[in-house]
């Protein structure tokens, strides 16, 4: 019988063949209580289990092949760190030793434990590193109880690849999987396998598992909940990555049509690649800039491939994950923001200055201390000035790498003009302190998030201090909205169409024009092909988005007449139903 499961739509496209199920190792793990004299060798299986799959995971991380994405690099070695994390191996070891607990259940115990610290943060990106965490554990307790990974999946026959339902000829229909949750290492099988899409129950827009799928660009379903216990072994299955929709046992109706959609997909993928050298200039002769969003510096080829013109949003966040606290000194982000600015071969690349908070991993005040609702609290900008040494410090790297290369300074999460004035002082101390150690550093331009309404209202203020703002869209509707976009209760509310969303997106376009200054979007909205005329039509002239995401809003550019758009966007935003009057 035919049924479709909804979830997240993380990776476009379309994905069809048979079902390959990989069960949670957590499913199944015995509780028991070993006795005094067992502790030993209870312990002794942990030890084992976590030198194994350090060393399995090391060896993924040595061998990672030329192709695959960058950010897979960078994901094992967060998973490498929390297999050597001594919170969850001490946690582990105390539950053994003082409860007496079997190492499964010890495992599984801690797990929780230190999830629901994971819960409380606020920033989606680093909540939703639980799943990392769950995929650790999980290879752990493969290893005690001696299962298969993912990777000895082996191809299917040729019979079970083969379509028997009618389509008119026979065509090779690959894999696709299904899970609970897949680790990066797991995701690495995707390059050298008959594995074409993925389905988990878990997961985010901003988890790993996404943030893979979308580099690999494979289709994929995050967040489908109980899809791992309704699809059966083998099941026929269908993965709508545009609509976050996985059919099950289509029929054969069913399949021909996506089957027609798949293929035409790949004509437009293909034909979408002949732009990436196209100048992305409207009918009308306006030029826009195009810029991507990279995490780490291995990301700039990829952005050069697909024709960036420049990075937009460096998150230099990513340089200070899964370090148990240990901040990255000056000269390793020194050399983190030079390979940046180098890889991009001489077009710009802003830096965002860290954007993380004292809910987050790199928290050093105590427990009872944090702020009872995080997404108010000390994060990004605030967090900076409450650790002057710690900021500092980043200013100096940064100013360091701008010798190398065009580099802007991108500074998040501003509200009040005391910080601005604080960030201002603190980046001329940092000039100040390289000039006394003879370091050579280069000019910087300094941009302004907009991010919280105070910010977008208080435009005209801010473009006294700055020389260019970036609006980043998913805190600027979070906040305006009050929408926890994380939460899945309240998670249908998130609509970046609202009618005071786009005011507060319009006024500051227009308030940046006004005062010739540039002006760009950094947020989801930026990548999204279906608001490209809408922003043009605002006078929106930089857009910045995931590497994937460009060649489909350039082609929306290369088909505007911004002449035509203004009007219309204005009644757009002047509408108490946005949606409606776009045609969404």
């Amino acid at each position: 019988m035919t049924f479709a499961i909804h979830g997240l739509a993380v990776a476009r496209g379309i994905a069809i063949g048979r079902a390959v199920l990989v069960a949670s190792s957590r499913v199944d793990v015995a509780h028991y209580f070993v006795k005094p004299q067992e502790v030993p060798a209870e312990l002794a299986r942990l030890k084992k289990a976590r030198e194994a799959v350090q060393q399995e995971l090391q060896l993924l991380h040595d061998n990672l092949p030329k192709d695959a994405p960058p950010e897979l690099s960078a994901i094992l070695e967060v998973h490498l760190m929390m297999v050597q994390d001594t919170m969850l191996a001490d946690g582990v070891s105390s539950w053994v030793s003082d409860r007496l607990y079997n190492a499964e259940w010890a495992l599984t115990s801690q797990l929780d434990v230190v999830a629901r610290q994971f819960d409380e943060m606020d920033d989606p990106y680093l909540r939703e590193r639980k799943g990392d965490l769950e995929q650790v554990v999980e290879r752990l307790l493969r290893y005690i109880k001696g299962e298969a990974t993912v990777s000895t999946v082996s191809k299917r026959t040729s019979a079970t690849k083969q379509q028997d339902l009618q389509l008119g000829d026979a065509m090779d229909v690959p894999l696709v999987l299904v899970a609970h949750d897949l680790s990066p290492a797991d995701m690495l099988q995707f390059k050298q396998s008959v594995f074409t899409g993925f389905i988990t129950d878990v997961g985010g827009k901003t988890s790993h598992t996404a943030i893979v799928a979308r580099s690999l660009d494979i289709p994929a379903v995050v967040g489908a909940r109980t899809a791992s216990q309704l699809v059966r072994q083998d099941d026929w299955v269908i993965i709508d990555g545009d609509a976050g929709v996985v059919i099950v046992d289509p029929s054969p109706i069913i399949l021909a049509e996506y089957s027609f959609k798949q293929r035409q997909a790949e004509l437009e993928r293909e034909r979408l690649s002949r732009l990436r050298h196209t100048p992305s200039v409207t009918l009308d002769n306006q030029r826009v800039e195009l810029l991507a969003n990279i995490e780490m510096p291995e990301d700039a080829p990829q952005a050069l491939d697909v024709g960036a013109v420049g990075v937009g949003l460096f998150r230099s966040e990513f340089l200070f994950m899964g370090r148990e606290g240990a901040l990255p000194d000056e000269q390793e982000q020194y050399a983190a923001y030079r390979r940046a600015v180098e890889g991009m071969k001489g077009l710009p690349v802003t830096i965002r200055t860290v954007d993380i908070g004292a809910d987050k991993p790199l928290d050093r005040t105590p427990k009872d201390e944090a702020h009872l609702n995080p997404a108010l609290g000390l994060r990004a900008i605030r967090w900076s000035l409450a650790d002057p040494a710690m900021f500092l410090t980043q200013l100096r790297a940064i100013l360091r790498a701008a010798a190398h290369g065009q580099v802007h300074l991108l500074i998040p999460m501003l509200a009040h003009k005391s910080e601005i004035e604080q960030t201002m002082a603190l980046l001329n101390q940092a000039r100040q302190q390289l000039d006394a150690r003879g370091v050579p550093f280069g000019p910087l331009k300094i941009g302004a998030m907009i991010e919280i309404p105070a910010a977008a209202l208080s435009a005209k203020l801010f473009l006294r201090y700055f020389d260019f703002l970036s609006i980043g869209t998913n805190d600027l509707i979070q906040y305006t909205l009050a929408i926890d976009r994380a939460d899945e209760s309240v998670a249908h509310l998130y609509d970046p169409l609202h009618p005071a969303v786009l005011r507060l997106v319009a006024d500051t376009i227009a308030e940046a024009k006004a005062q010739n200054k540039s002006v760009s979007v950094c947020g989801e909205m930026a990548g999204d092909p279906s608001l490209t005329r809408l922003l043009l039509g605002l006078g929106l002239r930089s857009f910045s988005m995931h590497p994937t995401q460009i060649l489909a809003v350039k082609q929306e550019v290369l088909r505007a007449d911004t002449s035509r758009l203004q009007a219309w966007a204005q009644s757009v935003v002047d509408s108490d139903e946005p949606a409606l009057t776009m045609g969404v």
